[in-house]
């Protein structure tokens, strides 16, 4: 039986992208994992107290990142099959290319994995991938505190990692094998390693 977890992300962040290159290339390589890639909005996270959720804006004024995200999850949902490299390539948009998340970039990304982004656009029209963001967003602050990405969640236990390179999936297997630790809470160094 598969082992069962999720890991949160947000294309802007860098650590999510370290992370989630070892997740990929695992499941591409056929490790025993049921990855849920599960969308966390940075976005979200930051807007002043008593502003609407990201979720409740038009389209055009939630922001770069939640529409990567809507992308994404329009991908993971309706294009499983291409998700692990369009995934990638939408944190390359900006974490290897230096670009924002535009219409163009994020279109460019789902032809470079093989899609026609006019299905993509159109499964995002649907709204069901700003409907699915809003609830697996707030499920992963409700239900496990997640504040951050990326955020490794097995069970009820969850925890926010930040590797300074991409990973490998050996690198998942430790960190899941020391998510269940539960003596220890936080191991930060004090000085970012060179």
């Amino acid at each position: 039986m598969p082992r069962s977890f999720a890991v949160t992300f947000d294309y802007r962040c860098p650590f999510a992208r370290h992370m989630h290159m070892g997740l990929v290339a695992g499941v591409g390589q056929g490790s025993d994992w049921a990855v849920r890639f599960l969308p966390f909005s940075l976005d979200q996270v930051h807007i002043p107290e008593g502003d609407p959720p990201v979720w409740d804006r038009p389209s055009d004024g939630r922001g770069s990142g939640v529409r990567a995200l809507e992308w994404g999850l329009a991908v993971r949902d309706t294009f499983p099959e291409r998700f692990g490299a369009f995934h990638l390539n939408v944190f390359d948009i900006r974490h290897v290319h230096g670009q924002r998340f535009t219409e163009e970039t994020l279109r460019n990304a789902a032809v470079a994995a093989n899609l026609d982004p006019g299905a993509i656009a159109e499964e995002i029209a649907s709204e069901r991938p700003i409907k699915t963001l809003a609830a697996e967003h707030t499920e992963a602050v409700e239900r496990w505190a997640v504040f951050g990405v990326p955020t490794i969640i097995e069970g009820d236990e969850a925890a926010f990692v930040r590797l300074m390179r991409p990973a490998v999936p050996a690198d998942v297997e430790e960190l899941l094998a020391s998510l269940h630790r539960t003596d220890l809470n936080e191991f930060k160094r004090t000085r970012v390693p060179r």
